[in-house]
């Protein structure tokens, strides 16, 4: 009764060694609940000064090399800045057209993605191996060539008899994108589907619910939680791939850095600097994102 009493007292203890892995469980559980049930982004003081350090080390060093007479790296910076982000006034280019190449791309894969991960676990042979060819062909091709594929063969506008329709390079783009990503996501949801255990659809069929509703309303409501980390992780991804669309001359952030350096005459200083810029404005976007993946993915963990 005493070693009852002790364990009970200090919670660590106990005369049931059979109980200590359930406790490790339980107790694993209410750390992440205890110290993790608001989201914290965890960005330490230490992780701004780095990369501020190593930005203002480039810029001293690019301006150490300017000569007499000429705008320094500071001054040039500041006053393409504005261009950069958002481009010529009254537009919406620049790293702002990243996002919304990175939305929308994220949006029509998610939804295209979804809908082929579902085939992929349909009982119809048939959709089954033709959602599986799918998925792999666009989850194994480069990107790059997806995007030269798409920017290239896609039409430059859409004759519809009654109206034309213009098809800007940005909109192809956003095609281009959002084939690779369907393809991951459509794995995410095949994965997440058949990771739980085949419990739940005998469960299910003893309850006299059909698969359409076991899936909609037992087994996707499950997956959500689980695919919520990789849906993260896929679109951090997808916004540091999309400066790849300058290539074929999108109006993004690195269009517009090139654009600002011919304006100032390709002086090789001011490379450094300006580049440097383009990795601060996409670390400061997708960190926060990242962390908030990280996070996610401890707070929905499965203990097994």
């Amino acid at each position: 009764m005493n070693n009852f009493n002790s364990g009970k007292n200090t919670g660590v203890t106990t005369d049931m060694p059979v109980l200590l892995p359930i406790g490790d469980r339980l107790r694993h559980a209410a750390m992440i609940e205890r110290h993790e049930g608001t989201y914290r982004l965890n960005l330490r003081f230490h992780h701004v000064l780095w990369v501020m350090a190593l930005f203002i080390v480039v810029a001293t060093g690019a301006q150490a090399q300017t000569q007499q007479g000429l705008i320094g790296p500071f001054a040039a910076l500041f006053k393409w800045m504005g261009f950069i982000l958002w481009g010529p006034q009254g537009t919406l280019n620049g790293f702002a057209l990243n996002l919304i190449i990175s939305f929308l791309a994220m949006l029509i894969g998610t939804i295209t993605g979804a809908a082929l991960g579902l085939m992929q676990i349909s009982l119809l042979l048939p959709v089954r191996r033709g959602s599986w060819l799918i998925t792999q062909f666009f989850r194994n091709s480069p990107w790059l060539v997806l995007l030269f594929t798409i920017m290239l063969l896609f039409p430059f506008e859409l004759d519809l008899g009654f109206a034309i329709i213009p098809v800007p390079d940005w909109l192809k783009a956003v095609i281009g994108f959002s084939l690779p990503v369907m393809a991951n996501i459509s794995e995410v949801v095949r994965g997440a589907v058949q990771s739980l255990p085949s419990g739940q659809w005998e469960s299910a069929e003893s309850l006299a619910f059909n698969r359409r509703q076991t899936l909609w309303m037992i087994i996707l409501p499950q997956c959500i939680k689980r695919m919520i980390p990789p849906w993260i992780n896929w679109y951090c991804i997808l916004a540091m791939a999309t400066p790849l669309s300058s290539i074929m001359g999108v109006q993004e952030s690195v269009t517009y850095t090139a654009q600002a350096l011919n304006a100032l005459g390709d002086r090789p200083e001011l490379l450094p600097v300006f580049y440097s810029f383009l990795l601060v404005i996409f670390f400061v976007y997708t960190y926060p994102i990242a962390r908030w993946s990280i996070w996610l993915e401890k707070k929905y963990a499965v203990i097994g």
